[in-house]
């Protein structure tokens, strides 16, 4: 391959597993708001001792632990309180584990980029495959003291992995570290206690099939009655029978109302989270539950109608819809965003892009592909070294947040999402897509030509372009040869195969069947994605005569006999020139796409005499070439219509669609 790492095949990505919807509780009065506070801290304060315990045991836990930690929180709240707890604390804990590798696999790979650029001498220039020396001696000596550094703090993460020992925050590190810097954070002192005191609390209860509308602990009705099971230890709170607790607020969950209404109402299991955000003074419940993935269609089915590429930048989406074939149709597509401010505004903005490039997938009937891209592992000074213009511009690519919403939301309006490898789509589209897209009206960048090739990739064809034929090979007489090839067609990114026949033309000495070898398209000297095709020449007799040689064809084969191999080569061929006549009628009976194209037309007449006479040529290949294939599957094909004799193998060869043979056509030629 040159160099060229081996791509990962497209997939169709599998729709979401769960659902989540989120609505206010309005309307609280102040004593239910002191209820919610009450029980948030009392569960919050034995959450947080159960999972102290939980990480005391580290790998030693098993099933036995964990019925005594559950029998110790039932007496203190109830059972089913208890059992919330405990889950909650093993997945914590089990998502510290999960970080910790991961933490340790980049404290790996630093140490690894380090020492490697340590052990070349100053100054050696990088390469495109591995980083080079270091500038100067003082940027060398402050490396390797940060070698120090990350060999000390991974030998302490391993043995904290060996041990099974986590460092959990309840509340976030993150909140617990802004405590110091209040001033840049613009919070008052009472504010992130308030915020503080929030998140350590604890009002989540998993829910439970077959209990009264799905969950014991945190009840919501159909008609949006909220209460909740109160602890032993405040069990005088209660305003209902059964130690419960209902709210004056009603919920009604106006995104998924419905499904949610079906499943309470069945006593399907259903999970309640009550938070409040101090920052708006308001209450929220969550309300989430797990659904079957949704069955994926074949990839050859989301193929069919053709593809949106989209490309994932910093500030906007790059898109460019495809035709079944791989050529791109319309006008390049831009859906921006703004990844300023809070979190709330990021999120509004990821999706308000991914709801109008959906809608315009939906209305065109075509899927969506996508890169399948992971920057974790790509941010790190150690790998990238003084670039942080470039750190910075990956650090701030939402991959993650709009991947998840991406497939969650197209799952919803039935558009399939396609994953693609994103190895060098940036490079090769810009290389192979930008300037010939490129016009005196369009200026198309670096992203659109991205979006292109991976629109390629996701419907199987390679992202080079394919080059045109002479011109003598796009006749009508000749047929047709620059319709794009199909993922599973051999030879679509090698040479033309040669034809016997008189189209078989003189050249100059030394050039031959490799003078059109696309290898050399690529800088590496090799076929970037696929293997070059090999197929059996015919055998050639060479023949000095001046400065030309003369290709004479040696077949000893009946000139008048077709064999498997000769006819499932000219139903390719018919299939193509069938593929290519109907899409060039359908360009040419389109009317004018804009007023400029409308223009045009009223000022250049003899365009449209031209564009009426290309349509009846187009009419009259694309019948000859039906009517072949119809006598190719009854049988009659390569029978002369008129004298019944068989017609001449090459002459089949060169005007597969031929109806009559060489004689016969030249008798009826002299007649007209």
């Amino acid at each position: 391959m040159g160099g060229v790492r081996e791509m990962a095949a497209p997939f169709v990505a599998l729709g979401p597993s769960g659902v989540a919807v989120r609505d206010r509780l309005r309307h609280l009065v102040a004593g239910d708001e002191e209820v919610l506070r009450l029980v948030g801290d009392h569960l919050g304060a034995l959450a947080s001792r159960d999972l102290r315990v939980r990480c005391a045991d580290g790998l030693d836990h098993d099933g036995e632990r964990w019925a005594e930690r559950k029998r110790a929180l039932t007496v203190k709240s109830s059972s089913r309180w208890a059992g919330s707890v405990t889950k909650a604390s093993h997945d914590q804990w089990a998502l510290a584990r999960r970080g910790q590798l991961a933490h340790i696999q980049s404290l790996e790979a630093g140490v690894r980029t380090i020492a490697h650029r340590l052990s070349l001498p100053v100054g050696e220039k990088s390469s495109k495959r591995a980083a080079g020396g270091y500038r100067s001696k003082r940027e060398w000596h402050a490396k390797a003291r940060r070698l120090h550094v990350l060999a000390g703090r991974l030998e302490a993460a391993r043995a904290d992995w060996q041990a099974g020992r986590v460092r959990v925050v309840r509340g976030g590190k993150r909140l617990l570290n802004t405590r110091h810097h209040l001033d840049a954070a613009q919070l008052s002192e009472e504010q992130w206690r308030r915020r503080w005191q929030a998140e350590r609390r604890f009002l989540r209860a998993d829910g439970e099939s077959g209990k009264r509308f799905g969950n014991e602990t945190i009840r919501v009705s159909p008609d949006g009655e909220v209460s909740l099971k109160l602890p032993a230890a405040l069990a005088h709170l209660a305003n209902a029978p059964h130690s419960r607790y209902v709210l004056s607020a009603r919920v009604r969950f106006p995104h998924r109302c419905e499904q949610w209404r079906d499943r309470v109402a069945a006593n399907r299991a259903v999970a309640y989270r009550i938070h409040e955000d101090t920052a708006r003074g308001r209450w929220y419940v969550t309300a989430s539950w797990t659904i079957p993935p949704a069955r994926t269609v074949p990839l050859a089915t989301a193929r069919a109608n053709g593809m949106v590429g989209v490309d994932t930048n910093a500030d906007h989406l790059a898109a460019w819809r495809l035709d079944a074939h791989g050529n791109p149709v319309g006008q390049p597509l831009r859906f921006g965003y703004d990844l300023t401010g809070t979190a709330d505004h990021r999120d509004a903005q990821v999706r308000h892009a991914l709801i109008r490039l959906l809608h315009f997938a939906k209305r065109h009937g075509l899927a969506v592909a996508v890169e399948d891209l992971d920057f974790s592992a790509e941010k790190t000074r150690e790998k990238h070294g003084r670039r942080k213009r470039f750190r910075k511009l990956i650090s701030g690519m939402p991959v993650a947040r709009l991947r998840a919403r991406l497939v969650s939301m197209a799952a919803e309006l039935g558009i399939p999402v396609i994953a693609v490898d994103p190895a060098y789509t940036s490079k090769w589209g810009a290389q192979h897509w930008q300037k010939p897209l490129t016009t005196t009206t369009r200026k198309t960048t670096r992203h659109d030509a991205a979006a292109v090739a991976i629109g390629r990739r996701a419907l199987g064809h390679s992202i080079r372009r394919r080059t045109a034929p002479p011109p003598a090979h796009r006749s009508d007489e000749q047929g047709h040869r620059t319709v794009q090839a199909g993922p599973g067609s051999p030879g679509r990114e090698g040479n033309r195969p040669r034809i016997p026949g008189p189209r078989t033309r003189s050249v100059r000495a030394g050039c031959g069947a490799n003078a059109g070898d696309q290898d050399a398209q690529h800088r590496s000297g090799h076929p970037a994605e696929h293997e070059s095709w090999q197929h059996d020449s015919l055998p050639l007799s060479v023949f000095r005569n001046g400065d030309s040689v003369h290709h004479q064809i040696v077949d000893d084969r009946d000139p008048t006999t077709l064999s498997v191999e000769d006819l499932a080569a000219l139903r390719e061929n018919l299939h193509e020139q069938r593929l290519f006549r109907r899409e060039q009628l359908q360009q040419l009976s389109s009317p004018a796409a804009t007023r400029t194209d409308a223009v045009l037309d009223r000022r250049a007449v003899s365009q449209i005499e031209v564009r009426v006479k290309l349509a009846a040529s187009a009419r009259m290949v694309l019948t000859d070439v039906e009517a072949a294939l119809a006598r190719m599957d009854e049988g009659r094909y390569g029978v002369c219509g008129r004298c019944r004799e068989p017609i001449a193998r090459e002459h089949l060869m060169i005007v597969p669609q031929a109806r009559c043979c060489t004689r016969c056509r030249h008798v009826g030629e002299a007649g007209r």
